[in-house]
């Protein structure tokens, strides 16, 4: 099976009963190659239908489609959240390692987790216990 051209998509779909000249979903059907065939939506900016997610969702459809991803073992939101905060925890206790000049070696590559926050001096170490007791209790 060949893949579609982008030369080859056909730009506009005409629609009812020929009055009506709009822009057509450029998705193509990976079964057999052909270029769907409705109408791409007015606020898709990579010009897609509805049912080729050119739809915006609203913030409750986004918050079940979360939920329905969500429901089990490691996947679930508790677990995520926990390894994000043990994560938060291993970047910051290295920060106040290398500050403190108690440890030597690389660093630990890639971007912080959400939550983080830098620790830079004595006063962000102290801060940064103080918010781990509070934590604790």
């Amino acid at each position: 099976m060949a893949a579609i051209d982008k030369s080859e998509y056909e730009q506009y779909v005409i629609i009812a009963g020929g009055r009506i000249r709009c822009l057509r979903c450029t998705a193509q059907c990976s079964r057999t190659g052909k270029q769907c065939g409705k109408p791409a939506m007015k606020s898709s900016r990579s010009q897609k239908c509805t049912h080729h997610s050119g739809r915006p969702h609203s913030s409750a459809v986004l918050l079940r489609i979360s939920e329905a991803n969500t429901l089990h073992g490691e996947s679930c939101q508790v677990a995520k959240q926990q390894h994000r905060d043990a994560s938060v925890l291993i970047h910051e206790l290295e920060d106040a390692l290398y500050m403190l000049n108690m440890a030597s070696g690389p660093r630990t590559r890639g971007r912080k987790p959400n939550g983080y926050r830098g620790v830079y001096s004595e006063a962000d170490v102290v801060r940064m216990i103080r918010e781990r007791v509070l934590h604790l209790m």
